[in-house]
């Protein structure tokens, strides 16, 4: 990049600007200015992103419009069914918390599977994210944990649930190996991005003068990604929460088999008091990680 000097931003010997009575003191003696040929440069490189987002948005409009079609989605039967939505709600009102124990009993199971879930699953998903970080793990390593990532990214956790209920039975226990084993998938690849992007000013420097590999992961790659890891594993333990509440469906635990029963006997006041517990508890959660991440970033 050429720099040239810009004649008008010095006057006098001092090279201070003399606007006003007594001039503004400490002002740079240059202004530093482009060539026309870096300006031509520099200008050609913002063209492209705009051309290529003109060129994206009507193929984005088509995508949606074509999604829109095929997945049936259609804002007047949404309105026909407003009322049949209102009546639905308003069976929920009032809720019955004359079973607020049982509720509260499971909701404190589901919070512990929550718990020891993330532990597990962060620290195996950090494992597996040495292995599939390209600038960590060598192209025999990354390319099949990047592929085992996939797949355990596609099955959904109540597959892995229904695995688990006929290996150890029913209960938490199920549901925390289905938390598990799910947040490999999901939270892996996330903690392997935030490692890639880290600077790589500080691992050159350190690989310069002959640190080894753990050297460099210790001190370059994790204290630069441990602000994103920390962030990202809040946010998989306010996901286990939520999913703890669902993987009870199959009869792994938590407040799912709960719930489900209650729908099943058409049990709305007791439906509305377990939904407004799980709302609550998950208000708690997610407020609690706000003020976590507040203070480590």
């Amino acid at each position: 990049m050429t720099l040239t000097t810009d004649p008008r931003s010095t006057d006098g010997p001092a090279g201070r600007s003399t606007d006003g009575p007594g001039g503004k003191a400490d002002r740079p003696s240059t202004r530093p200015t482009l060539d026309a040929g870096e300006r031509s440069r520099l200008e050609r490189a913002f063209r492209i992103p705009r051309a290529r987002f003109l060129i994206g948005l009507p193929i984005a409009a088509l995508l949606l419009i074509w999604s829109f079609n095929g997945a049936e989605f259609n804002f007047i039967k949404l309105g026909d069914g407003a009322v049949n939505m209102g009546e639905f709600l308003s069976r929920l009102f009032p809720p019955d918390f004359s079973k607020i124990g049982t509720i509260l009993a499971l909701l404190l199971e589901t919070f512990q599977m929550a718990v020891v879930g993330t532990v597990l699953g962060a620290v195996l998903s950090l494992l597996a994210a040495f292995g599939a970080s390209s600038n960590i793990a060598p192209k025999w390593v990354y390319y099949p944990t990047r592929w085992v990532m996939n797949i355990i990214r596609s099955v959904p956790d109540l597959v892995f649930a229904l695995m688990f209920v006929s290996a150890v039975g029913l209960g938490p226990f199920a549901g925390i190996l289905a938390m598990t084993l799910g947040s490999i998938g999901s939270i892996g690849k996330i903690f392997a991005e935030a490692m890639e992007q880290v600077d790589r000013g500080p691992v050159v420097a350190m690989e310069a003068v002959g640190a080894s590999k753990r050297q460099v992961i210790q001190y370059g790659i994790l204290p630069q990604s441990a602000p994103l890891l920390t962030s990202y594993t809040l946010l998989l333990f306010e996901g286990n929460v939520r999913g703890a509440t669902i993987l009870g469906l199959v009869g792994a635990g938590g407040i799912g088999l709960e719930l489900t029963t209650a729908m099943r006997m058409y049990d709305y006041g007791h439906l509305s008091a377990i939904i407004i517990c799980i709302i609550v508890l998950v208000t708690a959660i997610d407020q609690g990680s706000a003020l976590i991440r507040r203070r480590i970033t």
